[in-house]
Parts: structure tokens; C-alpha cells; sequence
């Protein structure tokens, strides 16, 4: 163990967060599954889902410690070869999705003879923001063309959208905000942004309307489900969305300072998706406002760290890499939080590092370990210069004894060269 820590590089705070993040999110999970072990088996029995999050969570660090290791500018390339890859496996799951826990048909996909179902949007996502942040490194010293910019950046982002947006609007959006305000921090001009914007909203106001004259289209089916979402939020109709805000209010103020201790929720046998969508409702109401402000606490850290290590970056790819993979991680676990206490409308985004599920963790876990080889290359390249640093002080102190070797040998030679001659005394006769 001491020397796999010791073969850790990077950013140590990263580590050190989302190993915390990692390691309490056992307890809820635990407690939280009890309601699957009922419906799934009916014993009760909560270990299985305890062993499948571990081996979730054992691969995930298992994927940050290989991925940290591969230099962070082959992502470069291999993003802008991945992209059809990914529009082939969203278009495949778009036709052929499963169902998993009630979710919608078009958002999994069953891995053949390996039986593990996959979310393809949480991965596009990944490829999708390195891609981002490889085009406006690209182009930062040229002027932006705009035309040329379409072509290149915005037509791959809204065809991966358009695959993406039937069946995730919420995922879709967060992708959306997130590569819009990477291309800000990248300098993209504020006057195409504002066209892209305008783009987007026109799309997506053109799909709505194809999808109110073919309501029974499966590719339209979530339309009705994200209208409801919205009504329900915004007045007092009861549905089943509705019902999971309920619960999740009622676990939250069960918790108040305290909480009714670990495993002793009551909620959780209610919340439908409890280890998952509202598992920080069961995590307030068993640990109280103390353990809902420490979770909320950590997420803030691994931003600053994340700040830090995009402040620190080498390189304006390093920079932007680190944005576009570790912001969208902060962003949906407070997204995830806000639904809970009834902030934003029920959207399906999961708990990052806490949540169970494996696609969700696998691919935080992946985009981590591009973050953590992004500080670790700036701190192989601090290192390098120290090491410099040392050889060239070692050259100097070596180059100065020499002089004074030198020096000192010259003023013996001179001395010996006014002694007087012990054979002048024979000479002289």
C-alpha cells in the first residue's frame, strides 16, 4: 500500500478529496439500497449492493492511477478520432436502448457478453469537453474565424447534442452550459457566443415543435415527461416527480442538525431512487446538516484544488482541460443537491463519487485521472527545473574550486620563484 500511495503523482489535494468523497459515500450507499434488496430479492439484504459499489469504486481508482499516468496531450488527438466512435454507439443505444430502473429506453445500453449496461452520454460528454479544449487551444494565437469555427467546433457539438437530447434534456443542458462557458474562458468572441446561444434555444424550440405534431414518435417521448417536470415545479400538481421532492423534503427536515444516525433513515424505504438521484436527502437526514454541509464542503474543495491546478498548467490545452472535465463534476453534484431540496426540477443527475452506478463512476474516475496527469506533468516540469536548479549550483561550486585550486597553485610557483638557490653559493665559487 505504502508504495502504490508513493507512485501517486499529481495534485495531492485532488487525491485526497475524492478518496473522502469515496470513502463515506459506503455508508449511504449501504443504508440507502435497502429498498432495492427489497424489491430486487425481497430479504432486505443490502451486502451485494455494498460489494458491486466497492468494485465500482475499487475499478474507478484503479482507471484515475492508469489514466494519470498517460501524458495528458495524447487526449489531444485521440479525442478528435473518437467522436464518430461515439456517434455511433449514442445512435446504436438511441435505437436499441434497455431500460434500466425505470429510465428511459434511449439512455442505456447492454455491453454484449459482458452484461454491464452503459450510459454513452456520460462518455461523450468526457470526449466531447476535451474536444472543446483541444479547438480553442488550437486557435488561440490566430483570430477566430467564424464560418470556419462552425465547421470545426459547433457542427460536431450539435450533432453529439442532437443524438444526446431525446432522452437526457437535463445532461444535454449541462453539456451545452458547460462548452459554452469553456469557449468563454477560452476567449472564444462574445458576439459568436451569443449566435450559438441563439442556435440552441431555436433548435431546441424547433424540435419541441416536431415533437407536438408526432407526440407518439419514440423519439420524441421524453418531451411530455419534461413538460410535466417543469409544471410540476412551478405549481402545486401533484405527480409521481412531485412525490420524490416530498420525500426528499421530508428526509431532509428529519435530519435537521444531527441526524437520525448512520443506517436509521426512514425516507430511504420511500425514495425510489434513493441510492442515486436523491441520496443526498438520505445523507442529510442521517447525518444531519453537519454531514449535508460536509459533503457540499468537499465538492467546494475539489473546486478550488481544481482552480488551482488549471491556474498552474503549463499549457493553455493543460488549462482548458482541466476546466472542461472538472467544472461539469461540480456542477452536476450541485445540481444533484438543489433537486433535493427542491431548488431545480427533478432531473436524473447523479451524486458524483457518491451516487451508486458504475458508467457514472468509471467515467468521473476517467476524467480525474486527465486532471491529475495535467498537475502532474506540471509538477514533473517544477521538478525537472529544481534538479536543473541543483546541477548547475553543483557545476558552479565545482567550477570555483577549480579556480581556487588554480589560484592557489600559481601563488606557490611564485613563491618558489623569488626563493633563492641553494646551488648559488657553488656557482658563485
Amino acid at each position: 500500500m505504502k508504495r502504490l500511495i508513493g507512485n501517486l503523482k499529481g495534485d495531492k489535494g485532488i487525491w485526497s478529496f475524492v478518496a473522502l468523497l469515496a470513502l463515506f459515500s459506503f455508508m449511504p450507499v449501504l443504508s440507502a439500497s435497502s429498498n432495492l434488496a427489497y424489491i430486487g430479492h425481497g430479504t432486505g439484504n443490502t451486502l451485494g449492493y455494498l460489494v458491486k459499489h466497492l468494485a465500482h469504486i475499487g475499478c474507478g481508482f484503479f482507471i484515475v492511477y492508469y489514466i494519470h499516468k498517460v501524458p495528458y496531450h495524447y487526449f489531444r488527438s485521440i479525442s478528435k478520432w473518437l467522436l464518430p466512435v461515439v456517434w455511433l454507439v449514442l445512435a446504436i443505444t438511441m435505437i436499441k436502448g434497455t431500460v434500466i430502473g425505470g429510465a428511459n429506453a434511449s439512455r442505456w445500453i447492454q455491453i454484449p457478453l459482458v452484461g454491464i449496461s452503459f450510459q454513452p452520454s456520460a462518455f461523450a460528454a468526457l470526449v466531447l469537453f476535451v474536444f472543446v479544449a483541444r479547438y480553442l487551444s488550437k486557435t488561440r494565437e490566430n483570430p477566430i474565424d467564424f464560418v470556419e469555427s462552425l465547421k470545426e467546433l459547433w457542427l460536431p457539438v450539435f450533432i453529439t447534442l442532437i443524438f444526446i437530447l431525446p432522452s437526457n434534456f437535463s445532461t444535454t443542458a449541462l453539456i451545452f452550459s458547460m462548452i459554452l462557458m469553456l469557449a468563454f474562458i477560452g476567449r472564444y468572441p462574445m458576439k459568436y457566443l451569443a449566435i450559438i446561444i441563439g442556435t440552441g434555444i431555436l433548435f431546441l424550440g424547433f424540435f419541441i415543435l416536431i415533437s407536438k405534431a408526432f407526440p407518439d414518435a419514440k423519439f420524441f417521448n421524453r418531451v411530455a415527461t419534461w413538460e410535466s417536470r417543469i409544471e410540476s415545479f412551478s405549481t402545486d400538481k401533484p405527480d409521481e416527480d412531485d412525490y420524490q421532492i416530498e420525500k426528499a423534503k421530508i428526509a431532509i427536515a428529519s435530519g435537521k442538525i444531527y441526524g437520525l444516525g448512520p443506517g436509521k433513515s426512514v425516507q430511504k424505504n420511500f425514495l425510489p431512487q434513493s441510492s442515486s438521484d436523491f441520496i443526498y436527502a438520505i445523507i442529510v437526514e442521517e447525518y444531519g446538516l453537519i454531514g449535508g454541509l460536509g459533503v457540499l464542503s468537499l465538492y467546494l474543495l475539489l473546486l478550488f484544488r481544481f482552480v488551482i491546478a488549471s491556474h498552474k498548467a503549463n499549457t493553455l490545452f493543460g488549462k482548458l482541460v482541466v476546466i472542461g472535465l472538472g467544472f461539469p463534476m461540480i456542477f452536476q453534484a450541485m445540481i444533484n443537491m438543489a433537486v433535493a431540496v427542491e431548488l431545480l426540477p427533478v432531473t436524473g443527475q447523479t451524486l458524483p463519487l457518491i451516487s451508486s452506478g458504475g458508467t457514472s463512476i468509471w467515467m468521473t474516475c476517467i476524467a480525474l485521472g486527465i486532471i491529475i496527469g495535467v498537475t502532474k506533468k506540471e509538477e514533473e516540469i517544477t521538478q525537472e527545473l529544481k534538479e536543473a536548479a541543483k546541477r548547475e549550483e553543483a557545476l558552479q561550486k565545482l567550477i570555483d574550486r577549480e579556480l581556487e585550486e588554480e589560484f592557489v597553485l600559481e601563488e606557490d610557483y611564485s613563491i618558489q620563484d623569488k626563493a633563492v638557490n641553494p646551488m648559488q653559493a657553488v656557482l658563485n665559487k
